[in-house]
């Protein structure tokens, strides 16, 4: 059976539209609807129904999703072990904020406990890691967001603290809404931003980076959260100050793996190194 064919399956099982499967796979109508049809005539069976209500799975197209899936997995990690020489590689992906002040340390640790280990590291945003870990292409991720998803498995490992800092004011008060960058680093840091800070909820500049507030802070001036380390610099260095009464946000961190994986020594012993750094349970 082609991968191609399983790849648009888990597709379509996504947005239960040809068109939006054919524009996200950048293929035609036509070539989706024919992988479909290959898959229905391999299994002899048909997988969705169309109506004008949309495309929606059939009894046999559900229990065939957790096979595909498995399937897909399972073809990724064949490919992943005939192309790497004999021994454990991992596949690590890393969410861009933590890698700023926290790859190093963690790295190295990675590497003492499993020496003869080989790592791949990525920094991404949590989306994309959880589509990589579903597909194979990453192994373990620490993250922002967990994405639930049947074939995924996530562990609280702590937090990390933001520091509202300013070119100007120390005070809420004497900050101007208009000069606040919001970092949008999540939807629970975004919650927690505009629970805590109403007032500057209708800022117009939006990010979704500490690195990146940082930069344009540095460029532009104005406010705004940023790592507390990175805030600690940028206040040591002169130009800005701690805006005194504004609450330090936290925002989660996970650990997250193949469901198969939620229980092998190795992503255990990894998650375990995250925890210790980031203080977690």
């Amino acid at each position: 059976m082609q991968i191609e064919l399983l790849n648009t399956f888990l597709d379509l099982v996504e947005t239960r539209s040809f068109n939006r499967t054919a524009e996200r796979m950048g293929l035609t109508q036509s070539t989706v609807s024919g992988r479909i049809k290959a898959l229905e005539s391999a299994l002899d069976t048909r997988l969705f129904t169309r109506s004008r209500a949309g495309t929606d799975l059939t009894a046999e197209g559900q229990r065939f999703e957790a096979h595909a899936r498995t399937l897909r997995h399972e073809w990724h990690e064949a490919r992943r072990h005939i192309r790497h020489n004999p021994g454990q590689s991992v596949r690590l992906g890393i969410q861009n904020d933590l890698a700023v002040h926290h790859i190093g340390t963690w790295v190295a640790e990675f590497r003492r406990a499993l020496p003869e280990t080989a790592f791949y590291i990525e920094p991404d945003y949590s989306t994309q890691m959880c589509a990589d870990l579903v597909s194979g292409a990453q192994d373990f991720a620490v993250l922002f967001t967990p994405k639930p998803h049947p074939d995924l498995h996530f562990t609280s490992v702590g937090d990390l603290p933001y520091r509202l800092i300013s070119a100007h004011a120390t005070l809420r008060g004497d900050l101007a809404p208009q000069t606040l960058i919001l970092a949008n680093l999540s939807p629970a840091f975004d919650a927690m931003h505009r629970e805590l800070l109403p007032e500057f909820a209708a800022s117009p500049l939006s990010v979704g980076q500490s690195a990146t507030v940082a930069a344009l802070l540095r460029g532009i001036g104005g406010a705004g959260y940023v790592l507390d380390l990175t805030a600690q610099d940028m206040v040591a260095g002169g130009r800005f100050h701690f805006v005194e009464d504004a609450p330090t946000l936290r925002q989660p961190v996970y650990a997250a793996t193949h469901l198969r994986n939620r229980i092998n020594p190795l992503h255990r012993r990894l998650t375990r190194i995250v925890q210790r750094n980031l203080g977690g349970r």
